[in-house]
């Protein structure tokens, strides 16, 4: 790896007049964080549900704490660890809109409940640190024109030319605020209630530098860097992706190298995948792990239609970017939806428009962004897992058809992300969509904790028969070392519809095929049948 220094980092980010300022306030507060004991590698072992905090509730006991017991004992042989999605307390999008990064969300509990949880497992905590909340102390401070949060959020005229930024929304990019000295008017990447920091001030990366050290702290064993992607703005650019961005990162990742090692740094950007493998840099230590988006809608397309070959040419790519300290962290289903940004230059307008009118089959939704041109584009779909892959099919076959695609997540090089809706076929909320006007409360139904146990009591519920056969693949998983994160990959096609991972580490091998068709073929000299999987 790149042994380029913190103070390097910050010459690339400020120049070297601002950097020689900054480097000393850095370093001291370094030299101030506790020691940590390095974490444990990452291992075939992983596989890590992705959670509300209040995803299980019980009468009288705080929902992080009902989490735990749930992990403990319901999940204790399908997970290893969790991803606990913002848990602070928060005004809108279900948690992405952060009032405060340091304290936990009364309702959920305490950082005590987090620590006990994160003692014996890995567990990632969320770091929003694109945007922050229009209600949060900091944008307060803002308004109030106090220092030093009045240089805290990005600011631009309002007769800016900013249409060659990149937009994942359709609403203006910026929103008008009344300040103490006057109206102004502030980037909103993702909601008006989502206001969005300023790293151009150097006060702001000290500030998300001390946050990003408390959630280690706290026991962080991963860190989610969420829509990290746009944090550096320039009106003049796509404001995505941008050099500074990337040198931030870097310097986010030599922080944990330096005081908590083994800490995973795991960047999360919703784009096509060339931008979004951009993040595993082969030289220099960036992030150790990137959400592997465009698994979704490929093994979505696949599933729906038999037909992998644009799955497995992309499967091809994966190998080379996978090494020691570097790899993926991969899902199907997520608590946004399933991404359509990532499928761009490999699924073409007909199997995309195929996939929205899946979704819409089955009362799901479609989230739109702006494009170029004053014009719009289908950004994300708004559907369970379960409803997707089996829309137009019996259950069985549905059921058949989760299983089929969760070994494929499984098998591929990374830390496997489950969310915890698909883990047990939930369909879609509609009534939690009616409820709230927002498209993606249709795959976040919360569950109280004995209903839930009551279902999973009933072998012929759907919810127990899927997570019985997510638990049967998990095991075929962890007996083999070859799926280990930084494993070797090699991704065919045997035969039509059928796709075959092959993996190699450190002396161990293992294939599993797949078979994406309704129909039995031959594999190996073997028969396999619709939707099986088959582990060797």
């Amino acid at each position: 790896m790149s042994g380029t220094s913190r103070h390097d980092r910050l010459v690339e980010i400020y120049g070297p007049t601002v950097a020689a300022g900054v480097a000393p306030r850095l370093e001291a507060r370094l030299a101030a964080e506790p020691a940590s004991t390095p974490r444990a590698a990452w291992s075939a072992e992983d596989v890590w549900l992705i959670t509300y905090a209040d995803q299980f509730t019980t009468p009288a006991e705080a929902p992080l704490a009902t989490l735990g017991a749930v992990l403990d004992e319901e999940l204790a042989d399908v997970v290893n660890g969790v991803h606990i999605l913002p848990f602070f307390p928060w005004t809108s999008d279900d948690g992405f809109s952060v009032v405060d990064y340091h304290e936990v969300h009364e309702p959920y509990g305490t950082w005590a409940d987090v620590e006990r949880l994160a003692a014996h497992r890995p567990f990632m905590a969320d770091a929003v640190i694109n945007h922050l909340s229009a209600s949060s102390p900091w944008f307060e401070a803002f308004l109030a024109d106090a220092e030093p949060h009045r240089r805290f959020f990005r600011t631009e005229h309002p007769d800016t030319d900013t249409s060659t930024v990149v937009r994942p929304r359709t609403h203006p990019l910026l929103t008008e605020f009344e300040t103490a000295s006057g109206p102004r008017w502030v980037w909103t990447t993702f909601s008006a209630d989502q206001v969005d920091l300023d790293y151009a001030d150097p006060d702001v990366l000290l500030a998300v530098i001390d946050v990003i050290l408390h959630y280690a702290r706290r026991g962080a064993s991963a860190i989610r860097l969420d829509a990290v992607g746009f944090c550096w703005k320039d009106p003049t650019t796509p404001s995505i992706h941008q050099p500074e961005t990337h040198s931030i990162i870097q310097l986010l990742a030599d922080c944990l190298d330096e005081t908590h090692p083994g800490t995973i740094l795991i960047t999360e950007t919703n784009v096509p995948h060339d931008e979004n493998v951009s993040y595993l840099h082969p030289t220099i230590r960036e992030a150790q792990a990137v959400y592997q988006f465009p698994l979704a809608p490929l093994t979505a397309h696949a599933i729906r239609t038999g037909d992998v070959d644009v799955l497995v040419a992309w499967a091809a790519v994966i190998d080379p970017l996978v090494g020691p300290d570097r790899s993926f962290f991969n899902f199907l289903a997520s608590h946004d939806g399933i991404g359509l940004r990532p499928a761009e230059g490999l699924l073409d307008d007909d199997a995309i428009a195929a996939l929205v009118e899946a979704t819409e089959s089955t009362g799901g939704r479609v989230n739109f962004r702006s494009t170029p041109g004053g014009g719009t584009a289908p950004y994300e779909l708004n559907v369970t897992w379960f409803e997707l892959v089996g829309a137009g099919v019996d259950e069985t076959t549905a059921i058949a058809r989760h299983l089929a695609t969760h070994a494929l997540l499984l098998a591929l090089p990374g830390i496997a992300g489950v969310y915890v809706h698909a883990l047990v076929g939930s369909s879609n909320d509609l009534g939690g969509v009616e409820r709230s006007g927002i498209n993606r409360r249709i795959n976040r139904a919360k569950f109280d904790r004995a209903e839930l146990a009551a279902r999973l009591a009933d072998p012929d519920s759907i919810e127990a028969r899927v997570l019985a056969g997510m638990t049967g693949l998990v095991a075929e998983r962890r007996a083999r070392p070859a799926f280990h994160p930084e494993g070797r990959c090699v991704v065919d096609q045997p035969e039509p519809g059928v796709v075959r991972v092959h993996r190699t580490h450190d002396g161990h091998e293992a294939t599993c095929a797949i078979n994406f068709r309704p129909t039995t073929t031959t594999v190996d000299d073997a028969p396999l049948g619709p939707y099986e999987v088959r582990w060797s």
